[in-house]
């Protein structure tokens, strides 16, 4: 699971500084390969040499730089449950979060389904902005809890669990609110993205409609 973990956020992440992170790593390489003799009989690279070597690595940055997307967006890592609004390189605010807990849960007769409640990981966008969003409760809620499956939509319908306000990113999924403070930073959640009360307000005030996501 662990290196499942990794290579999925080397993918979802590999545009958003990765690249701009091993450039560097190239010339602090080059720049130990200049300091130390050679194995085999090969060329060191000569201090004359690095003013060149060194501007081809910063152009190669910028260009990096300029894969970063435009204005803010956010980054959310699973594993750690980081929460990360960001503005080209920089990170402009951190909150800790709770996302998917793995869990699976399958029904037991009649259609005998299953769901497994991981976060998402890839490229999302901000589809929706909520305030004061209600949970309208799908099956696996009542299947989880031992209840039956209610026929009529107003039985589905709960306020005041998601929070004050909830960003939604496609396919039923939130970054919201949560009545389980306790439980910030741990994978506690159906899929889900909880955030406490003051970094919600404000990521939600902050980060405009379309903008993107990166979950790994």
């Amino acid at each position: 699971m662990f290196v499942k973990r990794i290579l999925i956020a080397a993918a979802a992440l590999a545009y958003l500084g990765f690249l701009a992170v091993l450039g560097a790593a190239y010339l602090i390489g080059l720049k130990q390969a200049s300091a130390w003799p050679p194995i085999g009989g090969g060329r060191a690279i000569g201090n004359k040499d690095l003013p060149k070597v060194e501007k081809n690595v910063q152009q190669l940055e910028k260009r990096m730089i300029g894969l970063l997307p435009k204005g803010l967006y956010i980054v959310i890592d699973t594993a750690e449950n980081r929460l990360y609004v960001k503005n080209g390189k920089d990170v402009v605010r951190t909150a800790v979060v709770s996302c998917g807990s793995g869990v699976v849960l399958e029904e037991s007769g009649g259609k005998q389904r299953k769901w497994v409640f991981d976060t998402p990981r890839g490229e999302f966008s901000v589809k929706s902005k909520i305030t004061n969003p209600y949970w309208v409760k799908p099956d696996w809620a009542f299947i989880e809890e031992g209840e039956s499956i209610p026929k009529g939509l107003e039985d589905r319908i709960e306020g005041g669990t998601l929070g004050d306000y909830a960003l939604g990113f496609g396919q039923g999924f939130f970054i919201h609110g949560t009545l389980y403070t306790r439980l910030l930073g741990r994978n506690v959640t159906h899929g889900c993205v909880r955030v406490g009360d003051e970094d919600l307000k404000a990521i939600f005030k902050a980060v405009p409609m379309g903008a993107k996501i990166y979950i790994y």
